[in-house]
């Protein structure tokens, strides 16, 4: 048997836990089900169901079906979409199983710390995909599914191995994520309200009117009027 988590590791990964889930939400049960049932992981009591046979299965058949879904553009942003309601209280809820068992209070601090890094993740997931399902081709978005595939895995081991190392981690993949969602929301912002005017029949505001576009032909006739003899 493992030694039991110290307040370091159980903190570092419920924070790895609700982020985690508002990426690959069923990655994360099949992963840390897997841990427990194959004693690489000393699970709290709270998450001792996630070791169950049946979780284990059904978590692994929707690990391959949001693999799938997630590679293909426009089906992906609606996969998004759905798992709105899912991911962030399934992130809130896996993150309290850390301390159910011992403190009801650190249970809530684990729920809200859980399910704002849940939400938070989910939001820059959503909006940078919905932004990259724009581009015509689909490398960028398979890229970026598969680098999604990979930060989870890797998260959850570094809470576990090296809590300080992940919170630093964490602190940057916070900021980035902000950003991403700052960046990503503007964009569909304009694209959304460019397709409503095109739709509505009104003017396309991403092509310049004609009065600016040939503003200048004015100075070009007086220039050659000079000129002529």
């Amino acid at each position: 048997m493992h030694p039991a988590l110290d307040l370091p590791q159980l903190l570092a990964l419920a924070a790895a836990i609700g982020w985690a889930s508002g990426v690959r939400l069923y990655l994360v049960v099949l992963l840390v089900g897997l841990a427990g049932r194959l004693d690489w992981l000393p699970l709290p009591a709270g998450l001792h169901l996630l070791t169950h046979p049946a979780v284990i299965a059904a978590s692994g058949f929707m690990v391959v079906v949001e693999f799938l879904a997630d590679k293909v553009p426009g089906v992906d942003s609606l996969w998004d979409a759905v798992h709105t309601v899912i991911r962030i209280p399934a992130g809130a809820a896996l993150a309290a199983g850390l301390f159910s068992a011992d403190s009801s209070a650190m249970a809530v601090v684990a729920a809200l710390l859980g399910g704002g890094l849940a939400a938070t993740a989910h939001a820059a997931k959503a909006t940078t995909r919905a932004a990259i399902n724009t581009s015509p081709e689909p490398f960028s978005n398979a890229g970026a599914s598969l680098a999604e595939d990979a930060m989870v895995p890797a998260g959850l081991w570094l809470s576990v191995a090296h809590p300080l190392v992940f919170a630093l981690a964490l602190v940057l993949v916070l900021a980035l994520s902000l950003w991403l969602i700052h960046k990503s929301w503007r964009f569909l912002r304009r694209l959304f309200t460019r397709m409503a005017r095109i739709f509505s029949g009104r003017p396309d505001p991403g092509v310049p009117p004609a009065s600016s576009s040939h503003g200048d032909i004015p100075h070009v006739q007086e220039n050659n009027d000079r000129q002529s003899p």
